[in-house]
């Protein structure tokens, strides 16, 4: 059988069709049914994209210094600090001027803040619920203003860079009476200046 050029050309065409269409890409079929690859290499290692865009601008692990991965590190610490910061009021348990495990990180990141800025300030403001009489409602406002000014300073603020006050029940955040209002106004807030 004589083959013309035509036919040899078709042949080959449908050759390497054939092959692309039966390629294996080395990714391996789990017991749960998803794929995963052979190596087991982390994205660090395989150089995926940490960021892109659209026009595939994005920055592979793989191309990047470790200078530029300390820098984009300590961006992407900066932007979550700055996100900290964003909360300024901690809420308080009952009769109680403790400091929330949960409220500390945010509070380091302020106290970060006003180390690095030493012409800004604060005015601490501490407030409680209802329940209690004026007196003791102004004195547990202070306490817990002052422990938050406290934790601050500890934590690198200047003493000089605070300012506390109390307004114990007279300044609620939420108007009414129950557990989920009172929740609300047994707090402190960061009244930056």
């Amino acid at each position: 059988m004589k083959l013309t050029a035509t036919h040899k050309a078709l042949a080959l065409v449908f050759s390497f069709g054939l092959m692309a269409g039966c390629s294996s890409t080395g990714d391996t079929m789990g017991d749960d049914g998803s794929m995963g690859g052979t190596g087991g290499t982390s994205g660090q290692e395989s150089g995926t994209t940490v960021f892109g865009g659209e026009d595939g601008s994005g920055v592979s692990s793989s191309e990047m210094t470790e200078q530029q991965r300390r820098e984009a590190e300590a961006r992407a610490e900066r932007a979550q600090e700055q996100a900290m910061r964003e909360v300024t009021t901690f809420y308080f348990d009952f009769d109680t001027a403790e400091i929330k495990p949960e409220a500390r990180d945010v509070l380091v990141a302020h106290a970060r803040f006003l180390q690095a800025n030493p012409d800004q300030n604060v005015r601490i403001e501490g407030h409680a619920d209802e329940r209690g009489t004026k007196e003791y409602n102004l004195a547990l406002g202070e306490r817990r203003a002052n422990a938050v000014q406290r934790f601050l300073i500890v934590n690198g603020a200047a003493r000089g860079q605070t300012e506390t006050v109390s307004y114990g029940e007279e300044k609620p955040a939420v108007l009414g009476s129950g557990e989920s209002v009172w929740a609300q106004n047994r707090r402190v807030e960061l009244i930056f200046q």
